[in-house]
Parts: C-alpha cells; structure tokens; sequence
C-alpha cells in the first residue's frame, strides 16, 4: 500500500493539512500524521490535531512520499528540524517523491531539491528566493519529476488531487474528484 508521511508542526495550516490527509484517505493511500515532538499540535488557526504518531516513529516507516503542509510558523518549524530536510532529500534520492504547499516548498528549497527545477509557492516565498535555484511558476500546482508544489489553501484540493494522480494513476484520480463533485 502507498504510504506518504505528512509531518505536522506547530502552526500548520488547517485547511492545506487536512485537505491533503482528507483526500489522500479517500484514493486509499496510508497517510502518517506525525508531529515533531508527542502530543498533540496546534495549527495556526487554533485547530488542535492529535498525529497519528511521533516523527521519529514514521521515519522507520517505508515511505513513498513526505507532503509538507505550509503555513506559518508551522512551515518555519519544519525548515528548522534537521529530520525533515534529511527525510526529503531521502525520498528525492531513493527516486520517490516529496511534496509541498504554500510556504512550505521554501524547506524543500532549503534543503536544496529545488535547484535547476520549476516549482510554485505562496507568493513572497519561493518567488523571492534566488537561492533556491528553481524557476517559480505562478500556477496553482507545479510538478517537475518527482517533486510538486503548490500555492496555498485555495490550491489545497488541486494539490493533492495531483498527489493522488502521480501516486494512483489518473483513473484514481477522477474517481476521486467525481465524488467530491467539483465543477
């Protein structure tokens, strides 16, 4: 079964978090919810999640892909654990895949996995880093190889119906979308 890894740190966004988890859950892929530390974790909103386990816990997993939610300071957080940019680069190296969404595509930029790529972010992030060596695309999702970005809580639906797509195939996909009954 197809097991992707969505790391929750202090100040997450809500709706890019549970979006993802959300949607992923209905193609039927395993999502791991796991916070950076025990406990419970407090999104940016005030919306309290209970993850499904520890970070170190899901790093033992055998992971297809790691989605990081944006959101701030919950995409800082996650720049800031030396974990996550190790578990990123791993699942770049390994040939898998690594996502992420408004400010977030910032810690893969930082982890080096955006250099000579094209990628998106919330506006004022990836756009504004020369450093990270990508192309910046204003469109709601980018994929290039193996990594996909995305803008923001408006783009969360789109993303990770892509995320399905490139895990699942298009068929999955749309059988998904259908039920959401999106126009």
């Amino acid at each position: 079964m197809t097991t992707v890894l969505v790391p929750l740190a202090e100040g997450f966004e809500e709706i890019e978090a549970i979006t993802v988890i959300d949607i992923l859950r209905r193609a039927g892929i395993r999502v791991l919810t796991a916070g950076l530390n025990g406990g419970s974790v407090k999104a940016s909103r005030g919306v309290v999640v209970v993850p499904d386990m520890t970070l170190d816990e899901a790093l033992e997993q055998d992971l297809d892909m790691v989605v990081l939610p944006g959101g701030l300071p919950g995409a800082d957080n996650l720049d800031n654990d030396p974990r996550i940019h190790a578990a990123l680069r791993k699942m770049v190296e390994s040939g898998k895949f690594a996502g992420a969404i408004c400010a977030a595509p910032k810690v893969l930029a930082n982890a080096g996995l955006l250099k000579g790529r094209e990628a998106t972010s919330y506006p004022g992030f990836l756009d504004r880093m020369p450093e990270a060596g990508c192309t910046y695309l204003n469109r709601k999702v980018v994929r290039d190889g193996k990594i996909i970005t995305s803008r923001g809580p408006g783009t969360a639906i789109d993303f990770a119906l892509a995320i399905v797509e490139a895990l699942e195939g298009k068929e999955t996909r749309d059988s998904v979308e259908q039920a959401l009954v999106r126009d």
